[in-house]
């Protein structure tokens, strides 16, 4: 999961529902979210971590924005896994291109199992452009921290209205979208190290260890840069989420089928299945 999609599901709604509010005041936008498994860029680890996720993000009518929240693992430790403050600006250059800027820096406690503990900041640069029969994003990551990182991502998608239920405000739509990210994988060197020290503290230091391509015979000291340094592809992504809006509130249920590119453990499948519910609302 990129620190980054806290802010993007939030101007998700935004997206949907900025036509039926007065462009000249401030809106605040609330999400919450689950899904049944955690992603890195795509890239997952051996152990299925379902979340729940909490999001606020001020929006001022200049295009500056603030957004916090954070996540908790449904099945990892009692506390809070991650933590988040942002600042971003997007610019309207017409009624096709947007692009924007964005700043997020992250709080992972002691012992973290996520992919991406080892890079708590990020810096994202965006931009998409609307096409008579569908929309292209284009995204650029810098995450940096003990690791540094730069990933691109490039999708098209298309928005779809399915008609109304009820009355004209409960609008049911689609919107399908392909995504190929590449990137980098510093952040693994740090996963793979924090992962053995936590078997062995735990006495589960027997049998057959877990290793990262370009480590020499499990020592984690011995890392070879050029597996790591390759700017490689990471996944490719289809998606498809349903949404369900009704003025400022969105309701939305996910799937996400996503193929690996950059495959780093034995045990992790090579194809990926992610389901999402969430719900936004914007005041």
């Amino acid at each position: 999961m990129r620190t980054r999609l806290l802010i993007f599901f939030s101007f998700l709604v935004i997206s949907n529902v900025k036509a039926q509010q007065d462009s000249t005041k401030a809106t605040l936008t609330l999400a919450a979210m689950y899904n049944s498994n955690i992603n890195y860029y795509g890239q997952v680890t051996p152990e299925k971590y379902p979340y729940v996720l909490f999001n606020a993000t001020l929006r001022f009518p200049s295009g500056l924005y603030f957004s916090g929240g954070g996540y908790k693992l449904l099945n990892y430790g009692s506390t809070i896994s991650e933590t988040d403050l942002g600042i971003g600006y997007d610019y309207e250059f017409n009624e096709k291109f947007t692009a924007g800027l964005a700043y997020t820096h992250s709080f992972f406690p002691a012992n973290s199992p996520l992919l991406q503990a080892s890079n708590n900041n990020n810096i994202n640069a965006s931009a998409a452009y609307h096409w008579p029969w569908f929309k292209t994003d284009l995204s650029l990551d810098l995450a940096f921290g003990k690791q540094t990182d730069g990933f691109i991502s490039f999708g098209n998608s298309k928005e779809i209205e399915l008609g109304t239920v009820f009355n004209e405000k409960n609008l049911i739509s689609i919107t399908p979208a392909i995504e190929i990210t590449a990137g980098t994988t510093h952040f693994y060197e740090t996963y793979i190290i924090e992962k053995n020290k936590r078997q062995n503290s735990n006495g589960n230091g027997k049998g057959k260890s877990d290793t990262a391509p370009g480590i020499v015979n499990g020592n984690t000291s011995e890392v070879v840069e050029n597996t790591v340094n390759q700017f490689k592809l990471l996944s490719y992504n289809f998606k498809l989420p349903l949404n369900w809006s009704n003025g400022n509130f969105l309701a939305e249920a996910s799937y996400q089928f996503s193929i690996l590119g950059n495959r780093k453990e034995e045990n992790v499948k090579h194809q990926q299945s992610f389901f999402g519910l969430a719900v936004y609302y914007q005041f």
